[in-house]
Formats: structure tokens, sequence, C-alpha cells
């Protein structure tokens, strides 16, 4: 009974819960992506928010979202502007010595001093590898990004990059997918997925303006050549990684997908699919948000 009467007080409970948010992180802007509850009047609300962001003044536009949004917990995704990934050899040291190691492993790859960084990094899933993939970031920015949060009452419970973030697009799937993602300005993204793992990935240049192409210039050689580069991650995939053939490419892009997608599908046996959404960068704000969901899963996994 006392239950029943105060699930029915909904500002008590809305007062006292945190608002899960998926935010994506890009040079001049900040998106905000929310779930939309069944039992919300969801005509009054939308579940993409896009924030104005000069690419310093974090304090500013948390300001801006927490007027919003806070209290919230968030799970933030960086676009690639600001990180490092970085392949190096795997330190033979005890997992509690691994930062240490891999910091003097990085030191000539990246511009600043390994003072002014942090870096985490994950493995492949793939048995027998003897490389790891580092992470970099400016370690004053992500620290006044996470002070930023928490001194508007927004928790940060992760922060993500471009890479394993579309892995939330296939979780479950039993077969390798292929996704091609890109936001405007950046390098293209070439990603090998399955069930919720990254298997490999690449950046690749010359494409940086593919969501403003017009439709005859993609027919006119760039679709072709887009068809070359991800033939060679195919490849890769299949002869250096002794994997089974992709099933599917996923194309993640903003701009004439449609026509992209139709044009690249005559260059190969598997099947080529547009995912529809209204940006890239609010699905891949929606994908940050996603990270709940398989936080809650992991939890769930061990605790059974």
């Amino acid at each position: 009974m006392g239950k029943s009467l105060f699930s029915r007080l909904a500002f008590w409970q809305k007062s006292n819960s945190k608002i899960k948010i998926g935010i994506y992180v890009c040079p001049d802007k900040l998106i905000v992506y929310r779930a939309i509850d069944d039992s919300e009047n969801s005509d009054e609300l939308k579940a993409t928010y896009e924030f104005v962001f000069d690419g310093t003044d974090w304090s500013g536009v948390f300001a801006l979202i927490a007027k919003q949004f806070a209290p919230a917990q968030i799970q933030i995704t960086l676009c690639s502007a600001f990180y490092q990934l970085l392949l190096v050899d795997k330190p033979n040291v005890e997992s509690e010595e691994m930062t240490q190691a891999l910091l003097w492993s990085v030191k000539d790859m990246v511009s600043q001093p390994v003072t002014d960084i942090h870096l985490d990094y994950f493995e492949p899933p793939l048995p027998g590898h003897t490389k790891l993939n580092v992470v970099v970031v400016e370690k004053a920015s992500l620290s006044a990004l996470v002070l930023a949060a928490k001194d508007h009452d927004m928790e940060v419970v992760g922060i993500n990059i471009e890479e394993m973030a579309v892995t939330n697009l296939f979780t479950e799937e039993a077969q390798a997918r292929l996704v091609l993602s890109h936001t405007s300005g950046q390098e293209l993204l070439l990603t090998v997925v399955r069930q919720g793992e990254l298997f490999m990935q690449r950046r690749v240049r010359g494409f940086n303006q593919l969501d403003s192409v017009s439709a005859e210039d993609l027919a006119f050689g760039l679709a072709d050549n887009l068809s070359l580069e991800l033939q060679r991650s195919m490849d890769y995939f299949e002869s250096q990684l002794r994997q089974a053939p992709v099933a599917s490419i996923e194309l993640l892009i903003n701009g004439h997908v449609g026509k992209l997608a139709e044009l690249v599908s005559a260059n190969f046996n598997q099947k080529v699919n547009a995912i529809e959404v209204d940006s890239v960068e609010a699905k891949m704000a929606a994908l940050a948000l996603d990270e709940f969901n398989r936080d809650e899963s992991a939890e769930r996994g061990m605790n059974s």
C-alpha cells in the first residue's frame, strides 16, 4: 500500500532520480540524446538537443545543458578530434603496471609530454594478439570536462571513443558487420563489429567531405574509390585476422547515403545497408546513451 502511494507522487520521484543522457562531443557543438519514455508526453519532448561549443569552455556548455537536464548521469562519446588512437606492442608487464609502461611506449608518438596526457587501452577480442589499442587524450581538457559536468550536477559515468561507440550498433549479431561511419570534416572510420565487440578499426583519409558530396560526384568515381578501401579492410579481416567474411556493409553517414549504398552495393556480394538516422551526430549521442544498457547487462551477468 505504501509503495503504491509513493509511486503516485511523480514529483517526489522526479526530484530524486537522475536523467540518463548520452552526449557526443564535437569541436563546435555537443549533441545530447535522452530517451523518451512511453509514459511521457513525447509531443512536448524531443530526443536530440544541440548546444554550441567553442572547443574549450566546458563550464559554459555544461551550464547550458544543466538548465534542461540536471541532475543527470551522462555517458560521453568523444569525436576523433579529441583523441588519438595508437596501436602499440603489448608490454610484458603485470596489469597494474600496464598504464605506466604504455606511457613510455607512446611518448614518441604523441606531440605532448607524457605528463600532459591521459591514456587508456583496450585489446582486440582475438586469441594470440600482441598489440594494444591505446587511446590518448589531453589530460587538462579531459579534467576540465569532468569537473565542469560535476560542478553542474552531472555525473560522468563513462567516456568513450567513436570506434567503441559503433559496437553498440550490433550487440547481438553472431556475424561480423563492416561499419563505415563519418562525421563532417573528419576522416572516415571503418570498423568491423561482431556481438558488440570491435575486431578491427581503420581511419581512411581523403573522404573528409563525404557528407557534402553531390550524388553525381559519388557516381563519378568516389563510390568506386571508397569500395577499394572497403575491400582492403575486408581482405585484411579475412586473410590477416583469419576471420569469416563480413555479413554486410553498414553505412552511417550524412548526405546522399541511399545513393552511396546503391553504388557501393554494385561492387560487393554482401548487402550494403544505409543506417537510417536524423544525423550521424545524433546517432553517436544515442549510441553513447546505449552504454548504460551495456553496463546494466554486465552487472546482471556478474550477479547471476
